[in-house]
């Protein structure tokens, strides 16, 4: 495809791209249960229009923009009080959880080499349940992820994550919660062997950050999982997650700045001056920094609480709802509103093929077969027919003495049909070369 000779009209060029959206899933309407984190209109609107306020601005250059390096330092300064960082706690603003992630095992990384520089081949420790972003960052820098099983609660083993440490641990990482089952590691356990053995800690919160302490000020059961945890040297939170903020936002704060400043990259010998930079991205788009900083400042700590509330008493009707119905559970015991189930007796993914007939997309998971619920206030209103639609078709799907799980592999947001497990990673790459196959 070329570009056209002759421009179209604005008018036309927005009404093709209306026409296009008309086949997404409908997220305001609470039929997806990820990637959206829609917290009403109220704050849609905010953050667009902080966005496009500074739509243009480059926060590359802080010196240029002040005000973006105020709305950045600010962010950084609420979210390490959130998370309960002390007066030494520093950070950044990162364009998701992924970049946050990639920062903490970076810095991780290149302290290991100033301080233990006889490490050749550093290793990171990773539940299995870590999300992939730390296997990506393990690719790109040349850290080996050393993989520890799950206990019987699905939770990460601390017996196992001791027996893994090595002179060559450089990270070790839990997750609050793991995403697959909304299930909190044993925060202070697995950082206290760190703790011992010297090793950073870093937990990956970047669903829960914003959301887990709201919770927990709410009387609801959540255990320790922050910087007041001794031995966690770093934590992760997404702005755009449950801190309902515009996509591209997330945070990645340290326990000091003398650990932050392992995250830096510099170069001097350029001839166009010198480069410093405090993340991954070069120019860092400015309507994400603004519109986090407006959602943070609009709804304080009373509106977040107020939409937390909501979320978990949607998410609590649907764990109940679920474990009502015959044949379906709730794997663990999960204290937030991520979430999955899976059954004994049905075919869980024929299940979702059920639920997609009736409108609703539901994420498929492995090891075990599993469906995924992330609960959001747009939710709120759909609890009830969800449960219906869920129960009708889980009663349908055992009419049809479909009792396996069919050949079919649970792809992170999506699905397809596999045959075996060797396969996998050639059919990840295959969907992805066709994604993005250049059109025309």
């Amino acid at each position: 495809m070329k570009i056209p000779e002759c421009g179209m009209s604005a008018r036309d060029v927005l009404s093709s791209m209306r026409a296009l959206k008309q086949r997404d899933a409908d997220w305001r309407g609470g039929r997806i249960w990820s990637l959206v984190y829609f917290g009403g209109d109220d704050l849609l609107e905010l953050a667009k229009e902080a966005y496009t306020m500074f739509f243009s601005e480059n926060a590359l250059s802080p010196i240029a923009f002040p005000s973006l390096r105020t709305f950045e330092s600010e962010v950084v300064a609420m979210t390490a009080d959130l998370l309960g960082g002390g007066p030494d706690a520093a950070g950044t603003m990162t364009s998701g959880g992924t970049e946050s992630i990639f920062l903490a095992v970076k810095a991780a990384r290149d302290l290991a080499r100033v301080e233990r520089p006889s490490i050749t081949v550093p290793e990171m420790i990773l539940p299995v349940t870590a999300h992939p972003a730390f296997e990506k960052a393990a690719h790109y820098l040349n850290v080996k992820p050393v993989h520890i099983p799950l206990a019987e609660d699905l939770r990460a083993d601390p017996d196992a994550a001791r027996a893994a440490v090595t002179d060559n641990t450089v990270l070790m990482v839990g997750s609050a919660p793991a995403y697959p089952f909304g299930l909190i590691d044993p925060i202070p356990e697995l950082a206290a062997i760190a703790l011992e053995r010297g090793i950073p800690f870093h937990v990956d919160s970047c669903i829960g950050g914003f959301l887990l302490p709201w919770l927990a000020q709410l009387g609801y059961d959540i255990p320790p999982f922050d910087l007041r945890v001794p031995g966690v040297t770093s934590i992760s939170a997404d702005l755009h997650k449950y801190g309902f903020s515009a996509k591209g936002a997330s945070t990645v704060i340290y326990r000091t700045a003398s650990l932050l400043r392992h995250q830096f990259f510099a170069y001097t010998d350029w001839p166009g001056g010198l480069y410093g930079s405090p993340s991954v991205l070069g120019t860092r788009p400015g309507g994400a920094i603004a519109a986090a900083w407006a959602v943070m400042k609009y709804l304080g700590a009373e509106g977040y609480k107020r939409i937390a509330a909501r979320i978990m008493e949607s998410a609590t009707r649907l764990k109940r709802g679920i474990e009502a119905i015959d044949g379906l559970r709730i794997l663990g015991k999960p204290p937030m509103s991520v979430f999955a189930f899976t059954s004994d007796s049905i075919d869980i993914y024929a299940l979702a093929e059920a639920m997609e007939a009736r409108g609703w997309h539901l994420d498929r998971q492995q090891l075990p077969p599993s469906l995924h619920l992330m609960v959001t206030p747009a939710h709120e209103r759909v609890v009830d027919s969800f449960l219906h639609d869920l129960a009708a078709s889980a009663e349908a799907v055992r009419r049809s003495g479909v009792g396996a799980v069919s050949a079919v592999g649970a792809v992170y947001g999506m699905v397809a049909c596999l045959q075996d497990r060797g396969p996998a990673r050639d059919l990840i790459l295959d969907f992805l070369e066709g994604t993005l196959k250049i059109e025309g």
